[in-house]
């Protein structure tokens, strides 16, 4: 997910998405546990996907506050 997409949601699809993105990374952390992933990146790339949903309802927060 990019960071334009991103600035398009508002907080509270934002807050959806993370709870999403958590739950998906948790279930891939489970697999990958029991037998490895073809495709380890997917781990890397949904943290990121993760951070960036947090950074920005972070920077929002911040925003309504000055």
């Amino acid at each position: 997910m990019k960071t334009a997409e991103i600035k398009e949601l508002q907080d509270n699809e934002i807050r959806e998405k993370i709870a999403v993105e958590k739950a998906s990374l948790a279930q891939m952390k489970m697999n990958h546990a029991v037998s490895p992933l073809e495709n380890t990146s997917k781990i890397a790339e949904a943290r990121k996907n993760i951070a960036r949903l947090m950074t920005e309802l972070r920077q929002r927060e911040l925003n309504k506050q000055n």
